[in-house]
Order: structure tokens, then C-alpha cells, then sequence
């Protein structure tokens, strides 16, 4: 879902910047450009950041370096 539409922000971007630090609604704003507009989207977004933080963390699936290129290659791995 779009969370702010100025900047094309998703929730699943705010997922991410939280697995890589970020902690508050001013973090968002640096890396992402959330509320850095019209400020529309701050409610929405401090939602979302309150959420991902209490998420507990999960890993990223792991991709094997000599398979990134070959989505058979992984398709294999996975079945």
C-alpha cells in the first residue's frame, strides 16, 4: 500500500528501512522522503513504523551468489 503519495513511499519500503535502523518518523523522512511534502501521509506512516517495530525481525531469504541470475537455478533449490 502507498503511504505517501508525494514521494511514492510503500509500507513495504517502511518494512525495510526499519530491518536496516530506522526508529523514527524523522529517520523516514532523511531515507525515504515520507512527510517531507504536503505531511498528509505522517499519521500513516508513524503507523507503519509502529508496526514494523514491533514485528519481530525476519531474515531476508538468503539467494546463493552463483544462482541470482538463473530463477530456474532457484526454483530447483526451493522444490
Amino acid at each position: 500500500m502507498y503511504v505517501c503519495v508525494c514521494n511514492a513511499v510503500t509500507e513495504r519500503q517502511i518494512d525495510q528501512a526499519v530491518r536496516a535502523g530506522a526508529t523514527s518518523l524523522r529517520h523516514l523522512r532523511h531515507q525515504l522522503g515520507v512527510s517531507a511534502e504536503c505531511g498528509r501521509c505522517a499519521r500513516c506512516a508513524q503507523d507503519c513504523l509502529r508496526a514494523a517495530l514491533c514485528e519481530p525481525s525476519r531474515p531476508a531469504p538468503a539467494v546463493h551468489a552463483a544462482h541470482a541470475g538463473s530463477s530456474r537455478s532457484l526454483a530447483l533449490e526451493a522444490s
